[in-house]
């Protein structure tokens, strides 16, 4: 399949309003402005296209596509979404990094208050949250998204106690994601009410911690859960230090005392779901 346009057209110059006004949601300010992001590559399109988002258009690269490609234009090309051919210049800026990307598309982010998440945490008998306190960067926050999908965790929160969050839509944070922060909901929100929100709900609380004297292996895992993981810099707040919150460690044999945030949410995660569904291969 090549390359499609709207009546031939193929847009070359990064001069062009409409590359510009795509390139301007590279920023956080572009987006949180007009409340879209661009997606690139086929395989993050098509989680933007099975998690129903509005695709408001699509550019499209130069030349004959791969297969995985060609798929996914004509799925945007049958829902009816603009697609628009776009080479030179215009697509160097376009493209996101080294990465071979043949289709980027305009995207509307999808929501992150609590109600969203609320809706679909009730309807979970055991909801495994995974929680992480201002994450600093948006590769970091991406990875944990794909560890939580994998993992089948019902929710990413997003708890920000000073500063702002990092940002689930930033380019980085959905490459490293592989496009799973498009389809797992997730929330944003500030510590002070995400907790009384968790205590609320009778969601228990375990917060990894480098001091704590726990081993996670110790800890039960199963039942209305969210684990909570700290920044890169400093951990979690003092606020985590609450006498109801469990707090677990993650042994560390070398001279590091702890793992990447992003690592230490994987292995949490993993063994949340190892206990349950050992519990669920138990049950009679």
């Amino acid at each position: 399949m090549t390359t499609p346009g709207r009546g031939g057209e193929v847009i070359t110059s990064a001069a062009n309003p409409r590359i510009r006004a795509a390139l301007a949601l590279r920023e956080r300010r572009g987006r949180s402005r007009s409340g879209r992001l661009l997606v690139d590559g086929s395989r993050e399109v098509l989680r933007a296209i099975e998690a129903g988002l509005a695709i408001h258009e699509a550019f499209v690269a130069p030349g004959p596509l791969q297969p995985d490609a060609a798929a996914v234009v004509a799925r945007l090309a049958a829902a009816g979404v603009p697609l628009v051919g776009v080479a030179g210049a215009a697509w160097s800026r376009l493209a996101y990094g080294e990465r071979g990307s043949e289709v980027v598309a305009v995207v509307d982010a999808p929501p992150t208050d609590l109600a969203h998440v609320e809706a679909i945490v009730a309807l979970r008998r055991d909801p495994l949250l995974i929680l992480v306190e201002d994450a600093e960067k948006p590769g970091n926050l991406g990875a944990i998204a794909r560890s939580a999908d994998g993992a089948g965790a019902t929710a990413l929160l997003v708890a920000v106690s000073e500063g702002p969050a990092a940002d689930p839509w930033n380019p980085n944070a959905v490459r490293a994601s592989l496009g799973t922060v498009l389809s797992l909901p997730i929330a944003i929100a500030p510590t002070r009410t995400l907790l009384p929100w968790l205590r609320e709900r009778a969601i228990r609380i375990v917060a990894a911690r480098v001091q704590a004297v726990v081993d996670y292996r110790e800890t039960d895992l199963r039942g209305p859960l969210a684990i909570a993981v700290g920044s890169e810099a400093g951990g979690l707040g003092a606020e985590w230090l609450a006498e109801d919150i469990e707090g677990v460690r993650l042994p560390m044999l070398g001279r590091a005392d702890s793992l990447n945030v992003s690592a230490a949410a994987a292995v949490l995660l993993y063994e949340a779901r190892r206990q349950r569904d050992a519990h669920r291969s138990a049950a009679p």
